[in-house]
């Protein structure tokens, strides 16, 4: 099956977002240009580490001076909407990368795939691809929000840092008492 690639260059939006309850939040990202909004599903872990990525690379631009100092104190743009509806998965994201270029960060998305050989510089076969072109005040703009979003689920536990259910957890570090 030919592979399907989205394009938002320039994103006009790029937000991640969660549904449903604590621990059992399902995780978007959804990015919106004039070529049209796709969302896709992401684990976690997978925003925790996107965000984390999208500061080192904040850091490096600055240490290397690698931008106009305009494009560099420009007001951050937090985006504090909801998704836009409807919310239809165009797929699970596998693969993320992230590059700098011309002052603009290009994040490419592939799907998740059943195959070893995942490959992102295949343009005719293999899994869906969304690619979006961010300005550097956009990044910053979806660390601020990925932040709230990731820390609006359960507390962690301060002897084990799992997170607790509402109806306590068994604490590995308390020989499985509740806590």
């Amino acid at each position: 099956m030919p592979r399907i690639i989205y394009r938002h260059q320039p994103a006009t939006r790029f937000i991640v977002s969660a549904i449903g309850d604590p621990g059992e939040r399902q995780f978007f990202i959804q990015v919106k240009s004039a070529d049209g909004l796709n969302s896709v599903t992401l684990e976690k872990s997978q925003v925790i580490g996107l965000t984390q990525r999208f500061e080192e690379l904040i850091k490096e631009i600055r240490r290397g001076q690698l931008t106009t100092t305009e494009e560099l104190n420009a007001p951050v743009e937090v985006d504090e909407q909801p998704m836009e509806l409807p919310i239809d998965e165009d797929f699970e994201v596998g693969v993320i990368s992230i590059t700098w270029e011309n002052d603009l960060a290009i994040i490419n998305m592939q799907a998740a795939s059943q195959d070893d050989d995942l490959i992102l510089d295949d343009l005719d076969s293999g899994p869906d691809l969304l690619i979006a072109t961010l300005r550097l005040n956009q990044v910053k703009g979806f660390c601020e929000r990925a932040r709230l979003i990731v820390a609006a689920g359960r507390p962690a536990c301060p002897f084990c840092a799992l997170p607790i259910d509402p109806a306590g957890h068994l604490c590995p570090r308390a020989n499985g008492y509740r806590r």
